[in-house]
């Protein structure tokens, strides 16, 4: 299994270029539409609050915030889990770090590129089109900052930057495609299979504990691997972190669950 998380500037022709690259490698392609099908635990009014958004300072402090990002872990580690597949921004590749198969990818063009796009698509002057590419840019900047503490324009998150000033989309496919041949081989495939299945895992019992069983466990992480859990988080009693931990046995695919939750009393979130 090979995955391919896609970052894109506004007018760079990201979409374009994964659309191709998912042609020519046959491979899933999992974009805003597909995700947002399974988003199904979040409103849509918190799908377009956040959404490659830059949320306020309040707003990125509540657990509508939280929330959200639950289920986005959730809908992308699921796309992830079953197979092949094409990532189109969302964070996926800052989710998804760490996964030996992802292979990320920042598609970018020169600003004046990008402005005469915008102008042709919209029919706006450079000056209304700067401004269309700037609050872009701002927003998935502050997406990335607030959801997943990345910084969007550094090169270093990615395996390789790709510029359409130059090129089409049908080009740069194949040049990432060739760049996964290289760096995806065997060993790393199944190696990225049973990380995906920890992190998957993971989010079940996150799921379980907070929203089905709605235990009062603050900041709940559920590190896997191989079936043993530790569960890390805050709790204000020994019986939410009790019930937390049962919660967490009865999930298939559970070995053995221990905590690492911390106990605070009087603690509170803001709501």
């Amino acid at each position: 299994m090979a995955i391919i998380a896609i970052a894109r500037e506004l007018a760079s022709l990201g979409e374009e270029t994964a659309q191709e690259l998912a042609r020519i490698t046959g491979y899933k392609y999992l974009d805003k539409e597909f995700l947002e099908r399974r988003l199904s635990g979040i409103s849509q009014e918190k799908r377009e609050k956040y959404d490659e958004k830059s949320p306020g300072f309040w707003a990125s402090l509540s657990q509508q915030r939280d929330d959200y990002l639950h289920y986005l872990r959730t809908a992308i580690l699921e796309g992830a889990a079953e197979g092949n597949c094409i990532i189109v921004g969302r964070g996926g590749y800052a989710i998804l770090k760490g996964v030996p198969s992802m292979l990320s990818i920042k598609i970018t063009s020169p600003l004046a590129v990008r402005v005469e796009r915008i102008r042709k698509l919209h029919g706006c002057d450079n000056k209304r089109a700067l401004q269309i590419i700037e609050q872009s840019d701002h927003d998935r900047g502050g997406f990335h900052k607030y959801f997943f503490s990345t910084v969007w324009t550094d090169p270093r998150e990615y395996d390789l930057t790709v510029n359409t000033g130059n090129t089409d989309p049908a080009h740069a496919a194949v040049a990432i495609d060739a760049l996964r041949k290289v760096l995806i081989d065997k060993e790393k495939e199944d190696s990225g299979v049973a990380k995906v299945a920890d992190l998957l895992l993971g989010q079940r019992i996150v799921t379980e504990i907070i929203y089905a069983k709605k235990t009062p466990i603050h900041f709940l992480e559920a590190a896997a691997e191989n079936g043993r859990i530790v569960l890390h988080g805050v709790a204000n009693t020994q019986s939410a972190i009790d019930t937390a931990l049962t919660a967490a046995r009865s999930i298939p695919g559970v070995e053995t669950a221990e905590s690492a939750i911390q106990l605070v009393h009087e603690f509170t979130v803001m709501p």
